[in-house]
């Protein structure tokens, strides 16, 4: 018992240093953040202000669109970024090249970098970090409540949906003005988005991979989810099938479901948008049962 107590008394002693620590580090003040999903948390917890620069990926919200940009996450460049002024970059740890991230180091600008991993535990310890950054860690807890509520009611909608409805098999593929596609398989945001919707994602695969045109009609998606870079909507459709003609025997394209996903909704982690994209993906895959929500309908 006594050892117990020395034992507990250390872990307390610790976690108080860490506090300290923390409590000691000042607050950046000018930010540049990389990750669409990073930098709208950062907005959503009252960090707006304070962003002097975001990545190609963070557009949204659209005020977000007029700030400078420091180019692509995995391709930032020091020289522009220094220009800025920042205090520190926030990222996940797909952000580089390394070199520039100690470029960055070596001109005083500190680097946070928080995993993009698609799963709650992580989304609660980076808005906690994020929180810590702005000085609001209370918000931050919040606001992970919130989210954990919303996708608890997502969960209850789709079970009473899968009571009359089977899970669709599906496909996700991310693209660019109608390139080779490349298919979300295990561990992405993509593949947790599918999942979380109610389907069954069809790619057995880790990460992103290009699927060859036999290998798209073997697996026969009963929807596909099309997440393109450059174009929307029925142009992101038309450029796909164009590229991949493959695609138009499938079950998804008889059937007039091939879905646009802004892609956005998938880099940096699980990003605030999320809940309320797949509200409108599971109208899409179950589409007999009512929406979520009254504005979740499935992009014609």
């Amino acid at each position: 018992m006594k050892h117990l107590s020395s034992v507990l008394a250390l872990c307390v002693g610790l976690l108080s240093g860490a506090s300290a620590v923390s409590a000691a580090e000042p607050l950046p003040q000018r930010w540049v953040s990389a990750g669409g999903a990073l930098t709208e948390w950062v907005v959503v917890l009252g960090g707006e202000s304070k962003l002097v620069g975001v990545d190609s990926t963070s557009q949204h919200p659209a005020s977000l669109r007029g700030l400078p940009s420091i180019g692509y996450q995995r391709q930032l460049a020091a020289e522009g970024m220094l220009t800025l002024r920042p205090d520190v970059l926030l990222g996940s740890e797909e952000i580089g090249p390394p070199p520039v991230l100690a470029q960055l180091r070596g001109a005083g600008v500190r680097i946070e970098t928080l995993s993009a991993k698609p799963d709650l535990q992580t989304l609660q310890v980076s808005l906690q970090r994020i929180g810590a950054l702005l000085g609001d860690e209370a918000r931050a807890s919040r606001e992970f409540a919130a989210y954990q509520q919303r996708l608890q009611a997502q969960a209850a909608w789709l079970k009473q949906a899968q009571q009359s409805q089977s899970a669709p098999r599906v496909l996700l593929l991310l693209g660019n003005a109608g390139g080779n596609p490349m298919a979300a398989g295990k561990d992405t945001s993509a593949d947790w988005l599918i999942k979380q919707a109610g389907g069954h994602n069809l790619a057995e695969h880790s990460g992103y991979k290009a699927l060859s045109s036999e290998a798209l009609l073997a697996l026969d998606p009963e929807v596909v989810l099309i997440a393109d870079r450059s174009l929307d909507g029925d142009a992101a459709r038309q450029a796909l099938l164009k590229q991949n003609p493959a695609l138009a025997a499938t079950r998804a394209a008889r059937e007039q479901r091939l879905l646009a996903l802004d892609p956005t909704l998938l880099v940096g982690g699980l990003g605030p948008r999320l809940p309320a994209g797949l509200a409108v993906v599971s109208a899409a895959f179950y589409p007999a049962s009512q929406p979520l929500v009254a504005e979740a309908q499935p992009t014609p």
